[in-house]
């Protein structure tokens, strides 16, 4: 069923009372028709977190309208705050190394219109998946590693003319420069093959084995400056057991990683994830 146009409002603040009634007093007030509506008070941190969706048709102005009339309440109660237009669609760049299978899930959902996104780029240090990349229809850039900061500095031009909302590095096995981390925070995405912050680093699924677990993992997070130690926005497990070897946890954490990063990817884009210091509040 198509949803329509909506607006969505998404803000953090200190928490106090008043914070909804003030949000949906003013919604209402230019009849805005508030199709999902969702909320969060942290007592650890002290902030009141909120997501709302509104039909854009219900409403007398367009998305900058909205934000001019909201402004004065944000600044009364100091939040953090910003209102998206669904009838934008965002841009999203995939970053890869060699490792296919993350990518041939991007991919399909995105050609087959299942992620609404416009993918503008897939960048990677080898050439090896040019070919399934531009059959799916999207742009290939190769950026071998000759010299590191030639290397970044090269990704960081090429995201700086994008401008994408979203940076997935899609099993890229390479470390990202502080500098190209703090230029996108909030907007890279990374898939872990382990179950953070367990197994942080190179070669996880073995340290699982060698450390004889019975549940291994993936985790979709944010990517800091800091290895693997980003806010988590989504996680699942597998089962396994003493009959499994290293190469089994990596095939059966394929399929996890995938869908992980999947459904973390699709959260980001739909406005779902606010950052609450090193966690994160998902609306799902």
């Amino acid at each position: 069923m198509h949803r329509g146009r909506r607006f969505v409002l998404t803000l953090s603040c200190p928490d106090r009372v008043g914070v909804v009634a003030e949000v949906a007093g003013l919604l209402a007030r230019h009849g805005g028709w508030i199709v999902e509506a969702s909320h969060h008070s942290d007592s650890e941190s002290g902030r009141f977190f909120m997501r709302q969706e509104v039909r854009a048709d219900s409403l007398p102005f367009d998305a900058d309208g909205l934000r001019a009339a909201f402004e004065p309440v944000a600044a009364r109660f100091d939040m953090d705050w910003q209102v998206t237009d669904t009838a934008r669609r965002k841009k999203m760049v995939v970053l890869v190394s060699r490792q296919e299978h993350c990518l041939y899930d991007l991919l399909a959902s995105w050609r087959s219109g299942d992620l609404e996104v416009d993918l503008a780029a897939v960048i990677s240090n080898h050439d090896v998946l040019r070919g399934v990349v531009e059959w799916h229809g999207a742009p290939y850039h190769h950026l071998p590693i000759a010299d590191k900061a030639q290397h970044f500095t090269a990704i960081g031009d090429l995201l700086e003319r994008i401008q994408p909302d979203c940076v997935v590095l899609a099993r890229y096995m390479q470390v990202l420069p502080e500098w190209l981390c703090r230029a996108y925070a909030g907007r890279i995405v990374n898939i872990h093959h382990s179950f953070l912050p367990s197994f942080a680093g190179a070669r996880p699924y073995h340290q699982a084995y060698e450390r004889g677990v019975k549940l291994i993992g993936a985790t979709c997070h944010y990517v800091t400056a800091d290895l693997d130690a980003g806010p988590i926005i989504e996680q699942d497990v597998v089962r396994i057991d003493h009959s499994d070897s290293p190469e089994d946890y990596v095939r059966y954490g394929k399929d996890v990683e995938r869908t992980v990063l999947a459904r973390g990817v699709r959260l980001h884009l739909e406005d779902r994830v606010l950052l609450n210091g090193n966690r994160t509040v998902v609306f799902s």
